[in-house]
């Protein structure tokens, strides 16, 4: 009897031990990122039947069964795919706000009207040097800040593009790390305090992941992970201890095409696809101010072609280029604006030129096109911020559920750390008393 008691009371010890290392290791990464509770799983330890008694159980004591994470896997999707939607919102709205910026900071429609208003004044006195010198010189100021909006734009799509290149560079990389930490759990002793590290490394490489781009995983029964981008009928990016390259390439508008091995794949969510998006609307926007720059040229120039200049010289054009980017004045100075209609003499008062050049100009309305695009870029930068927002809720609740559910919650720690220790000195009682049945047998005569 004595030898069952010590054999309980030793194997109850290890099992309050291991309850405490455990115990202790939950205190100590209480605000490791990534990291997921652990509880110790305990069942009886039975010896055999007992030969007088067959029904009867003998029993002696207990054993650690394995080490538990607490993680709940659909938590833990819930908080991949909204983050995942969050990164991509933030990220698009990011961009949005450099063409935003690029738009408007750069003046653009300031620089339109205020040409407009010089041409206007320019009515009252043609022959005006000064009203003259200020339509070119407006004409000018115009075109630099095209030229400084189209580099705007420039600037903040190759911000954009060198952002989405590391994002896809952080995916392979992680991917790769997946694959290692794959091939480590397929090595990996089943329930093991290092099977539940590697498995708190497979979650945190999930969800690193999930930020950048939108994944699906299969946890297989090894506990090992496969990836697919792009979605369940996406591209294989992990499949064991294999890890798939994503590419990307930019096509001539600027915008962005992914590639997993050789087959293309689309993202929807994540930063990568959040700054994708963004791409096409500042490709879009950069469409909409090139149309505008060349219609005011191909405006302007046309209604020179039909007039004469101040010297009596057949109109020649005000502005070389096609695009913002291209456009600049070429007028040698005021008195090349051709105001007077054609045939008419030097220094003529005549405005019949000038007015349809205005009237032209008014009925192309390249104020009110840029007006309209600003709104446009306006509208999309203060929807999808809304957006981000609410998606910025979403997945901090996910977050706090996941949290609850699978963090390290000091209050109960303290309580099992003093539970466990009460259990160990109960054990080590067991065992003395254990020792002292022994020895009081033994010294029976």
């Amino acid at each position: 009897m004595a030898s069952d008691l010590l054999s309980i009371g030793k194997s109850g010890a290890r099992v309050a031990r291991a309850a405490l290392e455990v115990t202790s290791n939950n205190i100590a990464n209480a605000s490791t990122e990534g990291y997921v509770r652990r509880s110790v799983a305990v069942s009886e330890v039975a010896s055999g039947v007992s030969l007088t008694t067959p029904s009867a159980i003998n029993l002696s004591g207990a054993r650690i069964t394995g080490i538990v994470r607490n993680a709940d896997t659909f938590r833990q999707a819930e908080v991949r795919r909204t983050g995942s939607d969050a990164a991509r919102a933030a990220a698009e709205v990011q961009g949005l706000e450099n063409v935003e910026a690029a738009l408007e900071k750069t003046g653009v429609y300031d620089s339109i009207v205020s040409f407009e208003g010089s041409l206007k004044q320019l009515l009252s006195d043609p022959t005006d040097g000064s009203l003259r010198a200020q339509v070119v010189e407006d004409a000018r100021t115009m075109a630099q800040t095209f030229n400084t909006a189209a580099q705007s734009l420039d600037s903040a799509a190759k911000g954009l593009q060198f952002e989405a290149k590391d994002g896809v560079d952080q995916i392979n990389t992680t991917a790769g790390e997946l694959a290692r930490v794959n091939l480590r759990l397929m090595r990996a002793p089943d329930a093991s305090s290092d099977q539940s590290a590697l498995l708190d490394q497979r979650d945190a490489l999930l969800q690193k992941l999930s930020g950048q781009a939108d994944i699906t995983t299969t946890i297989n029964p090894d506990k090992t992970v496969s990836v697919m981008l792009g979605g369940p009928t996406g591209s294989a990016l992990v499949s064991g201890t294999t890890a798939n390259t994503l590419a990307m390439s930019t096509s001539a508008s600027g915008t962005l095409n992914f590639t997993v091995g050789s087959q293309p794949v689309t993202l929807s969510s994540g930063a990568i696809a959040g700054k994708a998006q963004a791409l096409v609307e500042l490709s879009s926007a950069r469409t909409a101010l090139n149309g505008i720059a060349a219609n005011i040229a191909t405006t302007i120039n046309t209604g020179q072609a039909g007039g004469v200049d101040l010297q009596g010289n057949p109109g020649q054009p005000l502005f070389s280029g096609t695009d913002a980017a291209s456009l600049k004045m070429v007028a040698g100075g005021g008195s090349a604006i051709a105001t007077a209609p054609a045939g008419a003499p030097a220094n003529s008062r005549d405005v019949g030129n000038l007015t349809a050049m205005r009237a032209a100009f008014d009925a192309a309305d390249p104020a009110g096109r840029m007006d309209t695009l600003l709104f446009t870029v306006s509208s999309a930068v203060a929807g999808r911020t809304v957006t981000r927002d609410a998606l910025d809720t979403i997945a901090s609740s996910a977050k706090v559920a996941l949290q609850s559910q699978a963090g390290v919650n000091l209050d109960d720690e303290a309580v099992n750390l003093m539970r466990y220790q009460q259990a160990y000195q109960a054990s080590a009682r067991v065992m003395q008393v254990a020792s002292d049945l022994f020895d009081s047998i033994l010294g029976i005569r």
